[in-house]
């Protein structure tokens, strides 16, 4: 199974994924690449800008992914 596949199983099981998922559960350095190119191939991707705090206390954003369509469920991210 290639990562294009690793990552949209993930996103069927778990609803969503970000970059850290990625890299913690799936060694996947590059999602967004993934991403673009799962996108390429046809599939509908819901794209949701998250805000956190880094561990200084600065506001940082990342993306959460899931699948869009029929298929997809709104991302549950905390």
């Amino acid at each position: 199974m290639g990562q294009k596949d690793m990552i949209i199983q993930y996103m069927v099981d778990f609803g969503s994924i970000t970059p850290w998922q990625a890299f913690t559960d799936l060694g996947c350095t590059k999602l967004s690449t993934r991403i673009s190119e799962i996108i390429r191939d046809g599939v509908e991707i819901n794209k949701k800008t998250v805000t956190a705090r880094n561990r200084y206390g600065k506001k940082i954003y990342y993306m959460a992914y899931s699948l869009g369509g029929e298929n997809g469920r709104t991302p549950d991210v905390h």
